[in-house]
């Protein structure tokens, strides 16, 4: 046997400890800031694509129809809508297991803590409505006061993390939850007042398939091919219901277990590590290996496997199917001065920062929140600049909202400037803020 000590041991980079408890987390932030580059460069590929002689090509391929079938049973779909619909619910799905996992073992795992990104997000959510109704009050474009309401989730978070670990972890955190309450608000705004109507029967098998997966968790079901199955079910009912699809992800994300399947896992190592002559031993690494699993939350191992994924392929694939924003010859003039334009602009870069940080501040000060250890009302504005950030949703709320192609360009040109004004105007807060830079 090794004479290296088992804490060593336990500890040096190719035990089982280290690769399945402590790499995961170094890898998972690593991944988030190279992610955050390819969705950037996804986004400029799709931007100059369709502002080329090729832009035909790009219209094309998005609206390409798939059909997919079982007897009677067919869903057709074009590919942007099935990258919308169906990869981003895969998005959704890890964005549900984070915050899972910081609700019960993380930073929001105390009330106030969890309070305060909620608070924050209701306040950037109706700050932006408010401005854009008052630029638009009194004509059709104001229909459109959803669409300032949004933060892209993808975007904002890689806008942050490009800081890397000059941000303050509790941050990271705060916008992380206040990006899925405020989507998650966005989104059932969308089904309220943006959709024909909710068919409630696949809603309601939608919510007996959420039913049936906590029930499997509770008997201590754990075979994940069925979970697939049934997973696979509820984003079905979910979609054809008139609820957008993603929100299934982020509940199946909820539902998943946060806590280890054997707390008292680890304490058993040291002994598989003692019975035999090396613990490379097959037998004692396939017991080793299966502790150590046991003592890793379901949510954080599937949030291990699965975010490389939608780092690297789910977002960048859903930027290039939506960015797509084509500047005609009056975009530069007319659609800049247009009051859908400013709305949009006003609503995401000052509403987002008005709304998040004058409602914080104040749910703060009436104790009903407290700001998160090691981050300053600087930063927070900062997080509140980032959210700023609408995009995706915004595009997708435009679509419902507007019939008119004029009315549609000048929400686009709008969501684009805002985007890159609020990530300008988060990274400048975020640089002056006290203790961002060392």
């Amino acid at each position: 046997m090794s004479s290296e000590p088992i804490g060593e041991s336990l500890s040096s980079g190719d035990r089982p400890i280290e690769k399945n408890v402590l790499r995961p987390v170094r890898e998972f932030l690593d991944t988030e800031v190279a992610g955050a580059g390819v969705l950037l460069a996804a986004t400029g590929v799709a931007l100059v694509w369709a502002n080329s002689p090729l832009r035909a090509t790009y219209e094309s391929l998005w609206s390409t129809k798939l059909m997919i079938g079982l007897g009677r049973f067919v869903l057709e779909e074009d590919l942007q809508h099935w990258v919308n619909d169906g990869f981003m619910a895969i998005f959704f799905f890890v964005i549900g297991l984070e915050i899972k996992r910081e609700l019960v073992r993380g930073e929001l795992n105390e009330p106030k803590k969890a309070a305060l990104p909620a608070i924050a997000a209701v306040g950037g959510m109706v700050v932006p409505a408010l401005i854009f109704l008052a630029l638009n009050r009194g004509t059709g474009a104001a229909a459109g006061w959803g669409i300032p309401m949004a933060t892209d989730i993808a975007f904002a978070l890689g806008a942050l993390a490009l800081f890397g670990s000059r941000v303050p972890s509790a941050l990271r955190v705060f916008l992380l939850s206040l990006a899925i309450v405020d989507d998650i608000g966005a989104i059932l705004v969308i089904a309220l007042f943006y959709s024909e109507g909710i068919q409630v029967v696949p809603l309601l098998l939608a919510v007996a398939g959420v039913a049936l997966v906590m029930g499997m968790r509770r008997v201590g079901i754990w075979w994940v091919p069925i979970y697939v199955v049934v997973g696979t079910g509820i984003w079905l009912a979910t979609l054809i219901s008139g609820v957008h699809a993603t929100i299934a992800g982020v509940v199946l994300g909820l539902v998943t277990p946060a806590h280890p399947l054997d707390p008292a896992a680890l304490e058993r190592v040291p002994s598989h590590l003692r019975a035999g002559p090396s613990w490379l031993q097959p037998e004692i690494a396939r017991a080793t290996r299966l502790r150590v699993q046991e003592a890793v939350p379901v949510a954080e191992r599937l949030a291990h496997a699965l975010h490389p994924w939608t780092s690297y392929l789910v977002i960048p694939l859903f930027a290039l199917a939506n960015a797509g924003v084509t500047f005609g010859a009056t975009s530069v003039g007319a659609i800049l001065a247009s009051p859908v334009t400013r709305g949009v602009v006003g609503g995401l870069v000052v509403g987002k920062v008005v709304g998040i940080w004058g409602f914080a501040r104040v749910a703060e000060r009436l104790g009903l929140v407290q700001l998160p250890e090691g981050v300053s009302w600087t930063q927070l504005a900062s997080a509140a600049s980032f959210a700023g950030i609408g995009f995706t949703v915004s595009l997708f709320i435009t679509e419902l909202a507007f019939s008119d192609a004029a009315l549609v360009s000048e929400a686009k040109v709008g969501i684009l400037v805002a985007s890159v004004l609020a990530a300008t105007l988060g990274s400048l807060a975020l640089r002056i803020s006290p203790g961002a830079y060392r």
